[in-house]
């Protein structure tokens, strides 16, 4: 079964707040400790995400009426992309990830930018993804790919 995607909207808060929570504590993280995580979650709120549905543009895949990822962006940053973990593997992310990446080229933005956590960086890779600059304070590392 295919994902359909659609803008985000404020009826979507609160289960894209939980999809962000479950997509950075459920997957045992390999480059992320289960308290980092947990802590990183932790920062997580419903208004923050009030403020990203503001902000960004969001989308969404849904499967069947149900929200199964999110991916935002913003000019030419690429501003956050979870899966619900019941879905990993299943090639969402990546589907999404190249819908959003097809909205950009088509807005002629030459390069999409990023900050990948740790355990998300391998998953941009092998996707094209090249590491540029110093990681953040965070431990983000700033990535980007030509997508012309």
């Amino acid at each position: 079964m295919k994902a359909t995607y659609r803008i985000a909207t404020f009826s979507n808060v609160n289960r894209l707040f939980e999809l962000r929570r479950q997509s950075i504590t459920a997957p045992a993280p390999k480059r992320l400790s289960t308290a980092d995580a947990e802590a990183w979650a932790a920062t997580l709120t419903v208004t923050g995400m009030e403020q990203k549905i503001r902000e960004l543009e969001i989308w969404v895949a849904e499967m069947s009426g149900t929200i199964v990822g999110w991916g935002a962006i913003r000019g030419e940053q690429l501003q956050g992309l979870y899966t619900d973990p019941g879905f990993a593997g299943s090639g969402i992310g990546t589907e999404l990830l190249g819908m959003l990446e097809a909205l950009m080229r088509g807005r002629a933005i030459p390069t999409v930018k990023a900050e990948a956590s740790s355990n998300a960086e391998e998953f941009y890779r092998r996707r094209g993804y090249e590491p540029f600059g110093l990681p953040t304070p965070e431990g983000a590392q700033p990535i980007r790919k030509r997508l012309s």
